[in-house]
């Protein structure tokens, strides 16, 4: 009885091989520092609090129904809905991965065979034609159960990364809601500033032309200088054009709205007369934990979950894989014996499979991997970076355009009063036409530059509602 040895030099050889094929590649441990206070710096010493819909602060319920429709209508938050929707399926789709895969099939099969062909020699019956082939039906009814054993978790940080993928994308649709109520409150404070605008310009048009009928009679009467009547008539002209260049703002802003509300462009929208008043002041020592409810800080976290995930799965690909196979049903060369017991067949097997050599795609994907998670880690310091800057900003600002709102109106009471002054002491010949248009150009400059600061401040308190994600309340108050 001979007795194969076998080759010491071969099963070492092939151990080395496989022990190198699990051999996991080197991870390089990401560096990041974010110096994040504790709270911000700047702000006011007033109290402020402010509810979850932060445009409910202005008090204006037209601005609330547009606001409304808009996160309901708009083709942004449509698009990043089916975003979000794709992103659910592929969770889905990466959780199936890690349960069995079974499935029922039936199959039918007809073939010959040849005696020869079976390696059976038929003897020669003196020519009498012994038959030397068959043809044979065959069908079966089976049921297939396949499954990759998760033993290392590659599938399951498959799974996690898809799943975190998701996440982010919800917290996406959040930042493009929050994005939409924001352009939304703009565009409406941008229509009722415009709207101020029109008027104010209309008021000094009028004027304009009341003044110019009377110098005009003075003129004719001789109680007035010809050149006072071709001044007025300058002011006049100057007054129209202004009113001209306001309308036709106003209307591409309200036509605007109509896009962004996903309206036909006519230009007709509901809007208030008058800009709000801001009651509440930003308090002073916002915590800086206020950042952890911006949608986007969370998606970048979320991505960067997600690359961490898929950086696991990759590491995990150099080691073996098991898959186990099922199979049981019945088979027979007879359609009618499917569903008999007495003709019941099953098997069962195991596979394991050890990457060895495949061209340095597994080590290629690992770097690619690593390379996303290092992306998506800068890009997270990036979104924080960015969201302090954008809150202390906010906070800065308020601070100097407060202080130009109050310089703004004393100068608007101050030249309101020389400008009365002006026109009595026209009135009584003690001053010339020139003054008096003088002071009621200083008195419009300072009505129409008052607006353009108001809207500012309530410009800029969105982007403090932005910056923060919210009002100014911390979890603890809601």
């Amino acid at each position: 009885m001979n007795h194969k040895r076998s080759n010491p030099l071969l099963s070492l050889s092939l151990s080395a091989v496989l022990l190198s094929g699990c051999a996991l590649p080197e991870r390089t441990p990401p560096q990041l520092e974010i110096p994040v206070p504790d709270q911000f710096e700047a702000g006011s010493s007033a109290p402020g609090e402010i509810g979850g819909k932060w445009w409910e602060e202005f008090g204006d319920r037209q601005l609330d129904a547009h606001v409304e429709r808009a996160l309901s209508d708009s083709p942004a938050i449509l698009q990043a809905i089916a975003r979000t929707q794709q992103a659910r399926a592929l969770a889905d789709l990466a959780g199936a991965d890690q349960s069995p895969q079974v499935s029922l099939g039936f199959g039918a099969g007809r073939q010959k065979l040849t005696l020869e062909s079976l390696g059976i020699v038929v003897p020669d019956a003196g020519g009498g034609g012994a038959q030397s082939s068959y043809r044979i039906n065959t069908f079966d009814l089976t049921g297939n159960v396949s499954w990759e054993v998760d033993l290392w978790g590659r599938l399951s940080a498959q799974s996690a990364a898809a799943r975190a993928d998701f996440l982010a994308n919800e917290a996406n649709l959040q930042s493009v809601r929050q994005s939409i109520a924001a352009q939304t409150a703009r565009a409406y404070f941008a229509m009722i500033e415009g709207g101020r605008q029109v008027n104010l310009a209309r008021q000094v048009a009028e004027n304009a032309a009341q003044m110019e009928r009377q110098i005009s009679n003075r003129v004719r009467l001789g109680a007035a200088q010809p050149a006072d009547g071709q001044l007025a008539i300058a002011s006049l002209a100057s007054a129209n054009a202004n009113l001209a260049a306001r309308e036709e703002i106003l209307a591409r802003t309200t036509r605007q709205f109509d896009v962004l509300l996903g309206d036909y462009p006519d230009g007709v929208v509901a809007f208030a007369d008058q800009l709000p008043a801001l009651q509440s002041q930003p308090p002073a020592g916002l915590p800086a934990e206020l950042l952890s409810r911006r949608p986007d800080i969370l998606a970048a976290q979320l991505n960067l979950e997600a690359a961490g995930f898929r950086l696991d799965a990759a590491e995990r690909s150099f080691l073996p894989s098991i898959e186990l196979t099922g199979r049981a049903g019945t088979s027979s060369t007879q359609l009618s014996n499917l569903l008999d017991p007495d003709f019941f067949i099953w098997s069962i097997a195991g596979r394991l499979l050890q990457p060895i050599f495949q061209g340095g795609r597994l080590r290629a994907q690992f770097d690619l991997r690593e390379g996303e998670r290092d992306e998506a880690l800068q890009l997270y310091a990036d979104t924080v970076l960015n969201a302090l800057s954008e809150v202390e900003t906010a906070l800065a600002v308020e601070e100097f355009l407060t202080e130009q709102e109050q310089e703004l109106a004393t100068a608007l009471a101050a030249a309101s009063e020389a400008h009365r002054i002006a026109r009595n002491r026209y009135d009584v010949g003690s001053d010339p036409l020139l003054n008096v248009l003088d002071a009621q150009s200083r008195m419009i400059e300072a009505q129409s530059a008052l607006l353009v600061v108001r809207q500012a401040r309530i410009d800029n308190r969105i982007n403090l509602h932005l910056a923060l994600g919210g009002g100014f309340e911390t979890g603890a108050q809601k």
